[in-house]
């Protein structure tokens, strides 16, 4: 059996890699040292919980913690590199621990083009991958030709778009998973782009990371939209008309700059957040009729895994 080259750290503090800095610990927190290392601790680990994570956007850990291993991705799941390339086009590969928004910058200082958007996406290629996420009029699918995957046993193969249900903010495999040893992780991505200019690109990241600047609170510890936006609506629309910018819940508030955004004012708990999350969804099916879905993945116990 392979010997493990990666650093586990017991009960590790989550507020620490979560965008929102709270939440609880992680049992067993596992950094790789490359994919082939993650595929070795998959195997000697085959029935244990276990999460993936890269920077730790869209998502809430709450205040009692994770029983089993997080996996740390970011940093490590690195390779970026250019895999052909002509006249129309190129094909970029990604590993889920790239930055999304480092792979528009790629792209661009390889004169391709439709990668822009990934500039204002605070997460990595993994969780891009997971949820479909986009900005600005674009989805991450909308580039995808293929996947690299990685299941419970540490086999690792290739996905075709077409094997998966593909919407907003949604991403599902068509078959069923018949067993915990099946679950799948993205290991990284095969990006499919025209040709463009490098010039015209960087000065595309340049307006839209402005554009964020100016419309998102990014001086405070947030994880992006909280919500989904509805058909033909906004959620930041909604929340706003109901009355909520600005309300708090402890140290957890909804933002005056952006209604579609919570963010920890100091020291807000994870309670406070998902108390908070739950209150504007309230408010708003009340007030409109509209059920908001939240877009943040919330894991973890209330009481502590101990």
């Amino acid at each position: 059996m392979p010997i493990l080259r990666g650093e586990m750290r017991i009960n590790e503090p989550m507020r620490k890699h979560i965008s929102w800095r709270t939440g609880g610990y992680a049992e067993r927190y596992y950094i790789p040292a490359d994919l082939d290392d993650l595929a070795n601790f998959l195997l000697k680990s085959p029935s244990e919980p276990m999460y993936a994570i890269g920077l730790g956007s869209n998502l809430l850990i709450r205040d009692g913690g994770l029983r089993g291993t997080v996996i740390a991705l970011h940093g490590r799941l690195k390779d970026l590199r250019l895999i052909e390339q002509n006249q129309a086009g190129g094909l970029i590969y990604a590993g889920a621990g790239v930055a999304c928004a480092k792979v528009a910058r790629f792209a661009a200082r390889h004169h391709l083009a439709g990668a822009e958007f990934l500039a204002g996406i605070p997460g990595t290629i993994g969780g891009a991958l997971a949820m479909n996420a986009g900005c600005f009029g674009s989805e991450t699918w909308g580039i995808v030709a293929r996947v690299q995957v990685i299941n419970r046993s540490g086999q690792m193969f290739i996905r075709r778009p077409g094997e998966y249900a593909i919407g907003y903010r949604s991403v599902k495999l068509q078959r069923t998973l018949t067993s915990t040893a099946e679950t799948e992780w993205f290991a990284g991505g095969y990006l499919q782009l025209p040709g463009g200019d490098q010039t015209e690109s960087q000065q595309r990241i340049k307006q839209l990371l402005a554009r964020r600047v100016g419309s998102q609170p990014l001086n405070q510890p947030n994880a992006g939209s909280v919500f989904r936006n509805p058909p033909g609506d906004y959620a930041a629309r909604l929340i706003e008309v109901c009355g909520l910018k600005g309300r708090c819940m402890g140290d957890a508030m909804v933002s005056p700059i952006h209604a579609n955004f919570i963010v920890n004012t100091g020291n807000a708990s994870a309670t406070d957040i998902e108390a908070l999350m739950m209150l504007v969804q309230d408010k708003v099916r009340k007030e409109t009729g509209i059920e908001l879905i939240q877009e943040v993945r919330i894991v973890g116990d209330v009481r502590g895994y101990a």
